[in-house]
């Protein structure tokens, strides 16, 4: 009995040695709609709900290093280092802005705006600038008034930063514009003066508004970070007209809430 199921086995195995063998026949569908992963151009974005959005840049050209874990920005939306600054959309770089696919250099320290006739030494430290001269102050000493519904800012915006100025109301930072491009102010965060206590408290797309003799401009929240006081990136020339905010962290020296808002157009 036992030599007959060694014998049985022995050709089954030989059987199925000697068929012949045929690869599976299967079909896989391959993946579709957008649910499956992120565009990686600037040609087409789609919405949750599979419709089209507006064209936006989703490429390699936007993407950003984020900041390193534990640092005061770690846990902000939008901060970190582009990936390949050269290629970022509309980012400010040492060489120059690259808008449009063109990159425009800044003017050198001291030249002419163009079509102005301007001479001097105030740094244009952007695309976009305007400096403080005297036909651009109102009667009571303050170059503007800046006022943030949501938190129910109404102050008045004189020249400079120090102590003396911040005690009257909001500082404009004199390397930036006062108009066209990056305008930047300071503020204190508490005592009888604290106009920016709760600045830190704004969500993005809240309303600003800055009038000056030159008219009046809204701008849309677009950051809320906490930076260290050594940090100077949003005092940076833009080729847009934007808004940065700074005031004092409580209790935090070595830093500084800084808000950055875009004119709503």
């Amino acid at each position: 009995m036992k030599k007959l199921i060694t014998t049985a086995l022995s050709l089954c195995l030989a059987a199925s040695m000697a068929a012949p063998a045929f690869a599976l026949d299967l079909t896989i569908d391959a993946p579709s709609g957008p649910g499956y992963g992120k565009p990686t151009s600037v040609d087409v974005v789609y919405t949750a709900d599979g419709g089209a959005a507006k064209n936006e840049d989703v490429s390699k050209n936007a993407a950003l290093i984020p900041p390193s874990f534990g640092s005061p920005s770690a846990y902000a939306l939008n901060t970190g280092e582009y990936l390949t600054p050269n290629l970022a959309p509309k980012a400010m770089a040492s060489a120059g802005a690259y808008i449009g696919g063109v990159t425009i250099t800044p003017p050198a320290i001291g030249a002419a705006a163009p079509d102005s006739g301007r001479t001097g030494t105030t740094p244009y430290v952007g695309i976009g600038y305007i400096e403080v001269t005297s036909d651009l102050y109102y009667s009571g000493g303050y170059l503007a008034t800046l006022k943030i519904p949501t938190i129910g800012v109404n102050v008045k915006v004189y020249q400079g930063t120090d102590s003396t100025v911040l005690a009257k109301g909001a500082g404009h930072f004199e390397e930036t514009s006062i108009w066209d491009g990056r305008v930047a102010i300071a503020g204190h965060n508490r005592g009888a003066n604290c106009y920016f206590g709760q600045l830190h408290t704004l969500a993005i797309g809240d309303r600003i508004t800055l009038t000056t003799k030159l008219g009046t401009r809204t701008y849309s929240v677009t950051s809320v970070s906490k930076v260290s006081e050594t940090d100077r990136g949003a005092l940076t020339g833009t080729a847009d007209n934007t808004l940065a905010l700074y005031t004092c962290v409580r209790d935090q020296s070595s830093y500084r809430w800084c808000v950055t808002a875009r004119e709503v157009v």
